[in-house]
């Protein structure tokens, strides 16, 4: 059986040339991973990748591809964003391995292995879970419209429905997934298969997840703290396996592969939205679902990052609407869009965040006043130590055209 070719890219990168067959070019050009054009040369296409990194195979047989996108930013630096996506402090930076990686993948079975590990210390989570079951005597409660639509006329079984002390949860579950897919990952060395491996027979009894369908829900409470961070790693991980095709259906991919803008997105409205809370208090909300751009509630909008405080009248009101760009240069459209929260939150400045370029203000007039467009800029280039200090400087930034 011959071997799937390897198809190296870098994320944002150029153009480049490869030697592929034509089943081989379809499964890239089906993928929403690369863009495939045409070359002058038979046999040959050009391939440039976006915004996605990591490591897949892809297709099947002789189509089958090994992709792979090393990401522009440090290895070490996108640790720090994921080890951060579930930290409760910034200043804490996260327990991540800031060592230097140069591959991407093995690096996040890393993490999350060390994660998982600290998680399970103390036991695997219990938690309780409804179920439905046919049994000799009451148990729970009895399912009544069950029991004469199933037993007409009988005593016994009775129709009960109880809460089932088990391990098998969604955070168990999520667990299980995400050491599952990280199994099957390329480049995840002995050590780390060996303690995925134990991960998994930590958690005999737990259903895995359903490749493709929707990942199990669960809330964020005190009793599930200590699972919080590999939770957040393996929601991306599991997330990150398999894509959609224009018609709608999803694909499994055999492999993990991240959205850099959605993994930028994530750190950045988290570890500012604490940023802001923790200075000015009240609170915020990330993808706000509350606003829409006409009455009655038509066409929502979904702004990264709100900060609210105490209105003077009671309830809360918008004080800084926030939106993470992670794009090359500055787009006129982000300034519509910035524009349109808030005219709707009634706000003066609006803040843009960018992952490269050049700060900058953008004054609109609106009616008798302007409203002022704040493009700033992040730079995930930085140490951790420094990307922290940036987002604090940010919030002081966001805070000092707060209206009081």
């Amino acid at each position: 059986m011959t071997q799937a070719p390897p198809v190296p890219l870098k994320e944002a990168g150029g153009w480049s040339e490869w030697q592929l067959t034509p089943e081989q070019i379809v499964t890239l050009d089906e993928c929403e991973y690369v863009q495939v054009r045409p070359s002058r040369r038979t046999g040959w296409c050009r391939l440039q990748a976006g915004e996605w990194v990591g490591a897949a195979r892809l297709g099947h047989g002789p189509a089958q591809v090994r992709l792979s996108v090393t990401p522009k930013v440090p290895v070490d630096r996108i640790l720090h964003l994921l080890g951060y996506a579930d930290e409760e402090r910034l200043r804490d930076g996260g327990p991540v391995d800031a060592a230097a990686r140069t591959d991407l993948l093995p690096a996040v079975a890393r993490a999350y292995t060390r994660a998982a590990q600290r998680a399970l210390r103390q036991g695997v989570l219990l938690g309780y879970r409804e179920t439905e079951a046919s049994e000799p005597v009451l148990r729970g409660r009895l399912r009544a419209a069950a029991q004469m639509s199933r037993r007409s006329g009988l005593a016994l079984p009775l129709e009960v429905a109880y809460d089932e002390h088990t391990v098998d949860i969604a955070e168990n579950q999520l667990l299980l997934g995400a050491a599952r897919r990280l199994l099957r990952v390329p480049g995840v060395d002995g050590a780390q298969r060996r303690t995925l491996h134990a991960l998994t027979a930590r958690l005999d009894g737990v259903t895995p997840p359903v490749p493709g369908a929707p990942l199990p829900g669960w809330r964020r409470d005190r009793l599930n703290a200590r699972y919080h961070r590999p939770l957040a790693l393996a929601e991306l991980i599991l997330r990150g396996a398999s894509y959609e095709l224009e018609d709608g259906r999803a694909v499994t991919v055999d492999g993990v592969m991240f959205q850099m803008w959605r993994l930028y997105e994530a750190f950045l409205t988290r570890a500012l939205g604490e940023a802001l809370t923790r200075r000015a208090g009240g609170r915020y909300q990330t993808r706000d679902r509350d606003h829409f751009l006409a009455p009655p509630r038509k066409h929502v909008l979904k702004p990264d990052l709100v900060h609210y405080l105490p209105a003077p009248t009671g309830g809360r009101r918008a004080a800084a609407v926030v939106d993470a760009k992670y794009k090359r240069g500055f787009h006129r459209d982000d300034l519509y869009q910035m524009l349109a929260y808030c005219v709707r939150l009634d706000l003066t400045e609006g803040h843009l965040v960018y992952a490269s370029g050049r700060a900058d203000v953008v004054r609109v007039p609106v009616g008798d006043g302007e409203v002022r467009l704040h493009r700033h800029v992040l730079d995930l280039n930085q140490p951790p130590p420094q990307v922290n200090q940036s987002i604090d400087a940010l919030a002081r930034a966001v805070l000092a055209h707060t209206e009081t």
